[in-house]
């Protein structure tokens, strides 16, 4: 197992009636700023039990906030903090709600040029206004970890960035939360939780024992759970374990002390970003393809999560590695998300402009060795066509 410092600072309040005890967690003398998407908070009476638990405080709303945040609206955003004398960030939503909070967050006191915030991959954040969340939609653990995926549209960019200073004070995870989710959202939801644990599971052998059977037991609970949400959506305990399992995939837990890969990420971003594919549906794209791109690096791991996750413990090593491939695309399918590019009628000649894009941002050596270069991300690309 390798060296590692964790610090897991964020306070979870998990349940039912949770979002009752936010005056607990939120200074009496805070001017919140409440945040969130589309709207759907307000439909199903989230905003209204924010707004009840804080009542006696001053309180503000910015609505709008993308599936993919972009750089342009959390900048209105921003002005709205700065105009209010905003002291305190509520978050109330899901992954893209959290990450655009995190940016405003730190964009609030930025000196300099705001993007840099991103292009830097957060190095540039000395300071950020303090955050909360309130989580309605289980998928990235955004709710509790220093990271953040922003875009924008005028470069057509989709990067990441992390400093501890934009950590959520505190996250509220009530599973009821999430009852009246859309099925695709639940879906994108579970597929993002899955392949935040393979990205810190799926790579090579440490002998980190905690680290991998941890990793092993939320993916054979997204496996179990998963389907289950999309046929009972008001399943309680089902909720409860997804939401717990999206958490625990990427608070820093399982990838402490295990070296990491996150290349189906940057290649997934950059779909996203070009054709606007929801984020688990580049996933659910890309992990397959190089899965079996780098089948030989990730050998002993994939023969353990054949084994481990899938049951898969006859017939030839490069069978059962296959087996568990095919399997892991069966399971995105099951939840809705189909698995080449062709499903989703890209044609691939969006290929060269992709790799361009990887090299712009720099991602030319990618994955837990370093040796995903942009001539294997071709490759990749073209085999999931």
């Amino acid at each position: 197992m390798n060296n590692f410092s964790l610090h897991l600072a964020t306070k979870v309040l998990f349940g039912q009636g949770q979002i009752a005890h936010l005056a607990s967690v939120i200074p009496a003398d805070a001017r919140v700023l409440i945040t969130y998407g589309g709207g759907s908070i307000k439909r199903n009476g989230v905003l209204d039990q924010v707004h009840s638990a804080l009542k006696n405080y001053t309180l503000f709303e910015f609505g709008g906030i993308e599936p993919n945040p972009t750089f342009e609206t959390l900048m209105k955003a921003v002005e709205v903090v700065h105009n209010n004398k905003i002291n305190f960030l509520l978050a109330v939503g899901g992954g893209s709600v959290l990450d655009g909070t995190k940016f405003i967050a730190a964009a609030a006191d930025y000196v300099g040029e705001t993007w840099d915030i991103v292009a830097s991959g957060g190095k540039s954040v000395t300071k950020a206004l303090p955050i909360g969340a309130v989580l309605t939609l289980p998928a990235t653990g955004s709710e509790m970890n220093a990271g953040a995926v922003i875009s924008r549209k005028e470069t057509g960019d989709k990067q990441a960035f992390h400093s501890p200073y934009v950590l959520p004070r505190f996250a509220i995870l009530d599973p009821l939360t999430t009852y009246s989710l859309p099925p695709r959202q639940v879906a994108n939801g579970v597929i993002d939780a899955f392949v935040h644990t393979m990205e810190q599971y799926l790579t090579y052998p440490v002998d980190a024992k905690v680290q991998d059977r941890f990793a092993e037991g939320i993916l054979l609970t997204l496996i179990e759970e998963g389907p289950k949400a999309l046929k009972e959506p008001e399943n309680y305990a089902v909720r409860a374990n997804i939401m717990w399992s999206a958490t625990m995939a990427l608070n820093g837990l399982i990838g402490a002390g295990v070296p990491q890969d996150w290349a189906t990420h940057m290649l997934g971003h950059e779909l996203t970003a070009m054709h606007g594919l929801d984020h688990a549906q580049t996933l659910a794209i890309i992990l397959p393809a190089i899965m079996r791109a780098k089948k030989t690096q990730k050998w002993e791991k994939l023969l353990q999560y054949a084994e481990r996750v899938w049951g898969i413990d006859r017939g030839t090593e490069d069978e059962r590695i296959e087996a568990a491939i095919k399997k892991t695309e069966q399971f995105f399918q099951q939840m809705g998300a189909p698995t080449r590019l062709s499903d989703y009628q890209l044609d691939g000649s969006s290929i060269p402009a992709l790799i361009k894009k990887l090299e712009e941002h720099g991602m030319t050596h990618l994955g837990e060795h370093g040796d995903i270069t942009l001539e294997e991300s071709l490759k990749i690309y073209q085999s999931a066509r």
